[in-house]
């Protein structure tokens, strides 16, 4: 799926589009998930003036990454991952196939790996996991250009 509102432009008036791709080649699809992001993310960017900041591409690259590596760990079978652009967010979902609820582990700076799960949730805007009945959905929403600074900071300024 590709896919575009008329003129690009979704109900609010904000660029919507999205690509939907399966991703079934081992761990070959880890890379290839991070390549599908950024070329998606390069493609709103110029094809679609759609304003992505450098971190947003990074921010965006990571997350899939940690996402789909997580789901070729520990969810056999087959793996979607969706793309939507809405409003000032990428919409990063990977849909995998064991209905089971994930779970950060608790910090531990001596841990080494098992911190993607607390770093998709520290770097997305929203977070959210939607249990199905053949899988779950994982979807985390990473904003598009960089957060205003916040009030406090500005105020020091």
């Amino acid at each position: 799926m590709d896919s575009a509102g008329s003129d690009g432009e979704g109900p609010t008036g904000a660029h919507t589009m999205g690509v939907a791709v399966p991703l079934n080649g081992g761990d070959a699809s880890i890379a290839e998930a991070r390549h599908l992001a950024l070329d998606f993310l390069t493609r709103a960017r110029t094809g679609q003036d759609v304003a992505v900041s450098a971190r947003a591409m990074d921010l965006t690259q990571l997350v899939v990454s940690e996402l789909v590596t997580n789901a070729r760990k520990y969810a056999p079978g087959p793996l979607f991952m969706e793309l939507i652009i809405v409003d000032a967010a990428v919409v990063v979902t990977v849909h995998d196939s064991v209905p089971a609820q994930p779970v950060a582990r608790p910090e531990d700076p001596r841990r080494i790996g098992g911190h993607g799960l607390e770093i998709v949730m520290a770097v997305a805007r929203e977070f959210h996991v939607q249990l199905e009945p053949a899988g779950k959905r994982i979807t985390a929403h990473i904003a598009l250009t960089d957060e205003p600074a916040t009030e406090a900071s500005a105020q020091q300024a």
